[in-house]
């Protein structure tokens, strides 16, 4: 008798990742077909168990293309598509997905994401954004620098001018006694 690995899937446009979390697996075989069925088998060194996957994904894909990687903790596999589209769901068989496989949050992104490029920040050049510094930059510091110390100098003194003066609106705040506020 077999069982079935916790399985974690996310897609791309052009890809679809899965993740086999089955730590430290022996005698891992991993077969994938162009018409998209996917078959995994693999033994836990733990209890001896036989581990087991039959999939047919929702679509064709490109054998030579896909990549596999055994890891410690997990075997990955990124399975290339042969279309470059979303699929509704990983598999072709619609209804509710077996309960081993669960979405992948860390990978997942939705079609509307692709274009903003979250998580990848690729080759952007961040000196090209207008962050708010001007030419003269050793002169705008020294400016910022003064400018803080005032601001920083102008609270302090009406936090003094608040305790010190009689009829101040909110009165004087507590000590840090416990002490009560006087009226």
């Amino acid at each position: 008798m077999s069982r079935h690995p916790s399985t974690k899937w996310a897609q791309r446009l052009d890809k679809v990742y899965l993740t086999i979390e089955l730590p430290d697996a022996k005698d891992v075989k991993l077969n994938l077909r162009p018409d998209g069925h996917f078959n995994f088998s693999a033994k836990a060194p733990a209890d001896g168990m036989q581990y087991e996957l039959d999939l047919e994904l929702f679509d064709a894909v490109s054998v030579e293309e896909s990549q596999a990687a055994v890891a410690p903790r997990a075997i990955c596999y990124l399975v290339k598509k042969t279309e470059a589209k979303w699929w509704p769901r990983l598999l072709k068989k619609e209804g509710r997905p077996p309960v081993f496989l669960k979405v992948d949050w860390d990978k997942w992104q939705d079609e509307d994401d692709e274009d903003a490029g979250f998580g990848d920040f690729g080759d952007m050049d961040f000196s090209k954004l207008d962050m708010g510094g001007g030419d003269d930059d050793d002169d705008h510091e020294i400016e910022e620098d003064d400018d803080e110390d005032n601001v920083v100098d102008s609270a302090n003194k009406g936090d003094v001018d608040a305790e010190t003066e009689p009829g101040s609106k909110g009165g004087e705040a507590p000590s840090a006694a416990g002490e009560e506020a006087k009226p």
